[in-house]
Parts: C-alpha cells; structure tokens; sequence
C-alpha cells in the first residue's frame, strides 16, 4: 500500500481539497454533523469524486492526536521540496523576493503559525534544515490552516551553504537576533530578502549568524527578553510587506 498521511481540522482539508484533490484518497466525516462549512468540504469532496464515509467521534478521535473539528482526510503525501524548487522560487520571484528561514524550530505548532504568516506575507517559500528541525507533519499542517499547502516547505542539507548561494544570486540575508545593534524598523527591507529567525529558546547558531548580511532585533520594553518565534516571524514578515506597499 502506498504511504499515506491523515489531515485533519476544517481549514487544512478545505484548503487540501482546493489545492491538490488528487492527493485524497477518502474523507473521514464526524457522523450527524451538518453545519455548513462542513457542507462546503463535502461538497468539494463530491466535485471530486472522492468516497466519504460518516464516523462517529470515538472513531476520529483515535485517528488522530488533534482537534480534528469533524474532519480527516486520508492523503497520499504532497510533494517534498528541494535545493532545487528554491533556485526556480528564486529566479521567479525577482526583486519582490521574500524568504522566510527557520534555524532549528522543532515544534510543530511554531512551524505550522510561521507557514501561516508566511503564506499571508506572500513569502515565496520557508526554509529549514533536514535535521533539528519539526516536520511537515499532522499538527504542523493543523497549525497553518491550509498555508502548508500553499507555501513550499524547502528542507536543506547545509543552511549556510544555501544562505550563501541566495546571496550570490543577489538575496540579503537579515538575522533576528536579540543582542543586535540596530532594530528591524530601521532596516531597508524592500529588496529581494530571507529573513532567518532562529531556534525556540536558542536563537540563530553561531555559523548562521556569521552568514547573516546582517541582523536586527525587536525594540522590547516590557520585562520580558524574548518573543514566541512564530509571533518574531510575523512580525519581521509584516515589516518587509509594510515597507514594500
């Protein structure tokens, strides 16, 4: 049998079914529910000609570790990108570039809110190395409420190596880093850019902050030394957007 993934939550299936139905094999559906988002999903199911079957909650519940909110789909894996997809991301992107990268985030819930910052930013793709990092997984996808879908999730074999080569095609690379000199409003960030947050509690490691063009920090006045990492990522992805409109 072919390998398989289950999505759940009504933003992720909905956004699965919109983007790429042929990946879904069969919808799982909380049995007696009719409200009409619901409706929306079977509906979109129908178009597509994909089997449903109706469930009772026991059943959904041990299906997935989640809030399944009614609905589980049974997928065939999407696409894994590669060095490859970014060098075609960013060769078509142009000037209006925007990269978003994560150094070492390994919990899926902060990957899955970066995906869904990235994606209403209109980032071009988030980066991450194939090790220490969260995967593409069930909860992650929950978390980004159909972002994962539209947003490539590019895994790298060396971070700075792939910092270096954006460089050489013209990228800036900024580093948010609690300990720099000159805060993100003061940044030009108008040209094509990665913005590179690093790791929960860790920051950027060391040979990712050497590769960095430069970094910037947030100016934080309460008592408090550091933000969330997907809340920093939105916040740095919303500048870059404020700046360029």
């Amino acid at each position: 049998m072919a390998k398989q993934e289950l999505i759940y939550g009504l933003h992720s299936v909905q956004a699965l079914l919109k983007s790429t139905p042929e990946r879904v094999l069969e919808l799982r559906i909380l049995k007696d529910r009719q409200d009409r988002r619901l409706q929306q999903i079977i509906s979109l199911a129908e178009q597509n000609q994909i089997a449903i079957q109706h469930q009772n909650r026991n059943s959904l519940d041990k299906l997935v570790d989640g809030n399944h909110q009614g609905v589980v789909a049974v997928a065939i894996p999407g696409k894994t990108h590669t060095e490859e997809d970014l060098e075609a991301l960013v060769t078509g992107a142009g000037n209006t570039l925007l990269l978003l990268v994560l150094d070492g985030v390994t919990d899926p819930h902060n990957l899955g809110a970066c995906l869904r910052s990235a994606e209403a930013a209109g980032a071009a793709a988030v980066i991450a190395p194939k090790d220490n990092s969260a995967s593409l997984n069930a909860v992650a996808r929950k978390t980004a409420s159909g972002a994962a879908d539209t947003v490539p999730y590019v895994t790298v074999t060396n971070l700075a190596r792939t910092l270096k080569e954006l460089q050489e095609q013209g990228v800036w690379v900024i580093g948010a880093a609690g300990e720099a000199e000159q805060e993100l409003y003061q940044c030009d960030l108008k040209g094509p850019i990665a913005l590179v947050m690093g790791a929960e509690g860790k920051g950027l490691r060391r040979l990712t902050r050497e590769t960095c063009d430069y970094l910037a920090k947030l100016p934080m006045a309460g008592t408090v030394s550091s933000l969330n990492v997907s809340v920093a990522a939105g916040i740095f992805l919303f500048e870059a957007v404020r700046q360029r409109r």
